[in-house]
């Protein structure tokens, strides 16, 4: 009866898989990845549940020496089940893999209504000598793609799907499980925020852009403080920098000053100006060497900034945010 009730829901998944590949969703795996702007109408999803505990613990890398599952150098849409869903993303190996050598593993979680593709032109992860990696959030209840934590998230469990994203991840490739990091944008950005309570003792850092933190993201209990740097711009009229009552929104110092107070740190951050119209405040004295750092982009909107047009704006900024994260992932280690 166990073989059948298995054999039932993978089939379901495979179906679900078929019917994301038709409408264009998801490329065979092996191609090179095609998804449209806007995600299908439609995706079966079952009620969330309560993660386990071992969510938030490192796990052992077994894909080193075995050859690639997907050519490096190419983003390849993949298919997986999590919880009795079927679910996708898209993987990028740097073009130069080696399985004998370990590598960090970046997430990049794209905003509501987006796709893993857009999420991948935006934030760039792929050009970086990392496992970059974007999945796709499921379609909530007003027929857009998002992720949990927000009012119009699908009712499934985001973070399980992380979880066994990851682990699915380091069967397959050679990860460093001591450098796995999460970045997203918005809605995307507010989910970096969950995982960042759920999910401190498997990923080394975090970085949430102009991030959508909604209340129904639950209670923030992580387990250690967590190294996170965000990036806000003051003009975002989607996500305002000082926050929005009616959808519970916060205001990004208070925001900040919660997380800072979660990690030990100083309650007075340092600010600097690295170049006009970016103010830099870093939080000093943060328990287990935790870092907090946030750019506020003065005059940005709701964006993921660059200094040249990107898919968020035809208007450049005066800082690009993904080589920033990049310098901050590689300076955070997870420790025990």
């Amino acid at each position: 009866m166990l073989a059948i009730s298995r054999h039932l829901r993978f089939a379901r998944a495979a179906a679900t898989a078929t019917a994301l590949t038709a409408l264009g969703v998801l490329a065979l795996p092996g191609a090179a990845h095609a998804v449209p702007d806007q995600a299908p109408d439609q995706v079966p999803y079952t009620t969330s549940y309560q993660a386990p505990d071992r969510l938030d613990e490192p796990v052992r890398t077994t894909g080193c020496r075995t050859a690639p599952v997907v050519p490096p150098g190419v983003t390849t849409a993949q298919e997986m089940e999590s919880g009795g869903v079927a679910r996708t993303y898209t993987v990028h190996l740097p073009k130069r893999y080696d399985p004998r050598r370990s590598y960090p593993v970046v997430l990049s979680f794209h905003g509501h209504k987006r796709t893993s593709q857009w999420q991948e032109e935006l934030s760039g992860f792929s050009a970086l000598d990392t496992i970059a990696v974007y999945p796709q959030g499921l379609i909530g209840t007003d027929g857009e793609s998002a992720w949990q934590g927000a009012p119009y998230s699908a009712p499934v469990d985001d973070v399980r799907f992380t979880s066994d994203l990851l682990d699915r991840l380091q069967r397959q490739f050679c990860v460093d499980n001591k450098r796995i990091y999460a970045a997203g944008k918005s809605n995307g950005g507010g989910f970096v925020g969950v995982l960042a309570c759920r999910m401190p003792g498997r990923i080394a850092a975090f970085a949430p852009v102009a991030g959508a933190y909604y209340p129904q993201s639950g209670p923030c209990e992580p387990s250690r403080p967590t190294s996170l740097i965000a990036f806000h711009g003051t003009a975002d009229a989607t996500i305002p920098y000082e926050g929005n009552p009616a959808k519970g929104l916060p205001a990004l110092p208070d925001w900040l000053a919660d997380r800072a107070e979660r990690n030990g740190c100083r309650p007075e951050a340092k600010s600097s100006r690295p170049r006009p119209q970016v103010e830099v405040q870093r939080w000093t004295g943060c328990d287990k060497s935790s870092r907090l750092v946030h750019y506020r982009v003065e005059g940005a909107g709701h964006v993921w900034p660059s200094t040249g047009p990107n898919n968020d704006s035809s208007t450049p900024t005066v800082i690009d945010a993904t080589p920033v994260i990049w310098k901050f992932f590689r300076g955070s280690t997870l420790r025990r």
